[in-house]
Formats: C-alpha cells, sequence, structure tokens
C-alpha cells in the first residue's frame, strides 16, 4: 500500500506538542526550554482528543492513551508519536507508518525496576505472602509454608535486557539459570553461569518460570496446555511482560488442581479483569497481582522521561526542525 506521506514544513515556531498522559515533569520542561509549544493533558479523554488531534504534530503518550487507526487517521498534521515506556504496544506502528509518521521510544529505561518488581514477585509466589499478608491483616496469626528459592531452577522466557537482568540477580541468590529466546542467546546466557535451552527443556527443568517477552495483544501464548503438562508439580510461574504469553484459561485449571503452586504477575489479559475466568484467577489465593507497575519507580520514570525526550528531539531535528 502507498503511504500516506504528509508535506508539512516544520518549523519550533510552529510545531504543537501533545502530552496525553502522565509523565516525569523533565519532559515537559525540556521540551518547552527548547521553545517548543506543550499541551500537558494527561486526563483527556478520547472523544476530545479525536476532536483535537488535528492540531499537533507530536503526540505523546504512556500506556493508558491508545493510539489507534483512528486516531492516527485523525491526526491529519502529526509527524512523530512517542511513547514514554519500553514498548509500543499500545500504538497502531503499521498504520504509523503508511501515513509516514514517525514512533520512538525508550527501550531499556525500566530494566532496573521491571527485573526488582520480577524478584519481589517470586518471592512473594514462593513464600505465600499475599495469604500471609491477608490473614495478618484480618487479625489471623497463622504461619504459611513457602519454599526457598536457593538451589533451585529459574527459566528465563526472553532473555533481553531485563531477562539478563533477573537472571543475574536470580543466580547471586544461588539459583540455576536457563533461558530460552527466539534467538540464540547462549553467550548471554553464559556470561552469566547460565545455559540456553529450547523451550520444552525449560518447562521441564524450571522450578520458577520467568516470562520477559515483547508480543502484540493478539501473539498466540507461548505457554498452553501443552507446556502446562511438561512442568513440574510446584512451579512458581512470574509474568512482568505480557498476559497474551499464558494460555489463562488453561493456567486456571492447573493453578486449581496445584500443579502450579503460585502465579505472581504484573499484566493481566484485560486491566481490570473482565473475563469470568480472569475474575476467578485474580482472587485465587495462590495468585499475587499488581497492577502494572514494573516502570512506576521514581527512578525509572524519570529515565523513561529523559530517554524519551533525546529521542523525541533527534527525531524532530531529522525531519528538519532547528532546535
Amino acid at each position: 500500500m502507498e503511504k500516506n506521506v504528509i508535506n508539512i514544513s516544520l518549523s519550533r515556531e510552529n510545531l504543537a506538542i501533545l502530552i496525553t498522559d502522565p509523565v516525569d515533569e523533565y519532559m515537559i520542561k525540556a521540551l518547552r526550554s527548547k521553545g517548543i509549544k506543550v499541551n500537558y493533558r494527561p486526563d483527556i479523554e478520547r472523544e476530545e482528543l479525536l476532536k483535537t488531534i488535528e492540531d499537533y504534530n507530536v503526540l505523546v503518550v504512556r500506556s493508558r492513551t491508545k493510539v489507534d487507526k483512528e486516531i492516527i487517521e485523525r491526526g491529519k498534521s502529526l509527524r512523530v508519536i512517542a511513547r514514554a515506556g519500553i514498548g509500543v504496544d499500545n500504538i497502531d506502528v503499521d498504520e504509523a507508518e503508511r501515513r509516514n509518521i514517525k514512533v520512538v521510544y525508550a527501550p531499556g529505561a525500566s530494566t532496573e525496576s521491571a527485573a526488582e518488581l520480577t524478584i519481589g514477585l517470586m518471592i512473594a509466589g514462593a513464600r505465600n505472602m499475599f495469604t500471609s499478608m491477608s490473614l495478618a491483616k484480618s487479625g489471623i496469626y497463622k504461619k504459611t509454608e513457602g519454599v526457598e528459592l536457593h538451589g533451585k531452577t529459574i527459566g528465563i522466557i526472553g532473555f533481553g535486557r531485563i531477562g539478563y537482568k533477573v537472571g543475574l540477580i536470580a543466580k547471586a541468590m544461588g539459583m540455576n539459570v536457563i533461558a530460552y529466546d527466539v534467538v540464540d542467546v547462549s553467550a548471554k546466557a553464559a556470561e552469566i553461569g547460565g545455559k540456553a535451552v529450547t523451550l520444552d527443556e525449560l518447562v521441564s527443568a524450571s522450578d520458577v518460570i520467568s516470562i520477559h517477552v515483547t508480543v502484540g495483544k493478539d501473539a498466540k501464548p507461548i505457554l498452553t496446555a501443552r507446556e502446562f503438562e511438561k512442568m513440574k508439580n510446584g512451579v512458581i510461574i512470574v509474568n512482568t511482560s505480557r498476559a497474551v504469553a499464558v494460555d489463562g484459561k488453561a493456567l486456571l485449571k492447573y493453578i486449581k488442581e496445584g500443579k502450579v503452586r503460585s502465579y505472581a504477575t504484573d499484566v493481566f489479559w484485560h486491566e481490570p479483569p473482565k473475563e469470568e475466568w480472569e475474575v476467578e484467577l485474580l482472587r485465587h489465593e495462590r495468585v499475587t497481582v499488581t497492577a502494572h507497575i514494573g516502570a512506576q519507580t521514581k527512578e525509572a520514570q524519570y529515565r523513561v522521561a529523559v530517554m524519551t525526550t533525546e529521542n523525541l528531539l533527534k527525531t524532530l531535528q531529522d525531519l528538519g526542525v532547528k532546535l
């Protein structure tokens, strides 16, 4: 399909940026210091966005705003869409490319925060912390038995920046590290004393499985009933990347049967959950859930703002804007 190339002469004076989600103030100050008009509307509703997007050349979002085909079509003057985050799941990248709109983001900016949350969730799952805390808060001081992670095998699915960091920390905790990825990660795994394996080998050998993949919302699950059948009894599964990487209905079945000791996650298929099976899974005593907070630290948000701003300014310069 032929690209819909937008021929708009941009200058610092006529450039208009709309930010529709909360971002670190660094970004706003840095852009305005360049003499750029920035409209900060972190609470703007979709209908108003659809009405006003045509007035802007740059749209900056985080996770709340879904930049779908309709919004992109309405953005007659859009030249750049920036996501203050490590991925672009909520942006229709294909439609943006078709219209010659640049998409920028901040890969790697929240690696430390996401890895730390993963380890925290892994420990919570191993020690039944959700149940223990719930009982204690209700005034019932009942000891709950957990398992140690030292000496256990962690299988990491997706061995990029975050997966690698999780492996590094797990190794320091005395765990054995194995990793699976669609690309060859043998050398990276060996760097931390780990080993690259096939997916079948990973699900069969792991006491803990940690998921760190980047896939689209319509992707097929990586962990299906087939993989669950191969897992050890009492396996702990941690997911801080994409809910669709796991077949949720299969997960519910195996956690109810006891094969999965615990599922600790920062992501859900719908946020908040709306399907009946999702709600049942959410409420299960051996499921620990956080509300998509992987990058929600002061430090990560600052790094995301800095990196996104730098990438955005460079892209604008490439488009001919003198800053």
